[in-house]
């Protein structure tokens, strides 16, 4: 119901912008190439193999692996462990204030002339904040009583959730700054979107493989099945 009524707001919202309101014609737009769409694609390419922008995207497109596990998998792991799913939901709200004020807080720090020693400076923390989302998973099960969860694990884990979402924004904000730097005015869309792109890719890409290999490094024993292995979904289920 929920999704369903938004979907309608939007719709809605988006066909009346659609028929309502008109371009303003007496504005001069900015003096930018425009090109077709074959045009376009050979532009990306070339841009692609300039060295620097090589260079930059193996390093965005590399950097945030150490993070992938801890990003994709904290979560999961704290509801196996037995923490309600509802009660993670609900520690996510503290956080939207926060992701609200840190890009305004972070941009004056990422508006110099070296946006990236922002991202340099956020990572080994964030890399810190790793062990420590092990940690959390780690002690779910020797906190756990049969009410659930103490206050002070719930405030644990909203304060690291608090750290990393700095650090995530350090490093976000810092590539985007960075990106809008760099980027040729004349073709400045098509060069923000090829970068921020590939960002993208360099966050996601890393965070699929983490979820991937979860089950096959999982160590697991079987209680009462001697000579029986649960390496694997099937096993297990057997």
């Amino acid at each position: 119901d929920f999704l369903f009524f938004w979907g309608a707001v939007f719709l809605v919202t988006t066909t009346l912008v659609a028929f309502l309101k008109k371009e303003n014609q007496e504005v001069i737009p900015a003096k930018e190439e425009t090109k077709g769409i074959t045009d376009t694609y050979r532009l990306l390419f070339s841009i692609i193999k300039m060295p620097a922008v090589l260079t930059f995207c193996l390093l965005i497109l590399t950097s945030k692996v150490g993070f992938s596990a801890a990003d994709a998998v904290t979560g999961l792991k704290l509801v196996e462990e037995g923490v309600p799913k509802e009660h993670l939901a609900l520690l996510a709200v503290p956080m939207v204030p926060l992701q609200i004020i840190l890009p305004l807080v972070i941009s004056k720090y990422t508006a110099g002339p070296q946006p990236l020693n922002t991202f340099y400076k956020a990572m080994p923390y964030r890399l810190l904040l790793g062990l420590e989302f092990a940690f959390l998973v780690w002690w779910a099960p020797k906190v756990k009583h049969e009410g659930g969860f103490p206050v002070y694990y719930y405030a644990v884990v909203v304060l690291s959730y608090a750290l990393h979402q700095i650090t995530l924004y350090s490093m976000y904000v810092a590539i985007m700054a960075f990106n809008a730097k760099v980027s040729d005015p004349l073709i400045g869309g098509t060069y923000m979107t090829l970068l921020n792109t590939v960002s993208n890719l360099g966050g996601n890409w890393p965070s699929t493989v983490a979820l991937w290999l979860v089950d096959p490094l999982t160590v697991k024993e079987c209680a009462g099945a001697q000579g029986h292995t649960c390496a694997t979904a099937a096993a297990a289920e057997v």
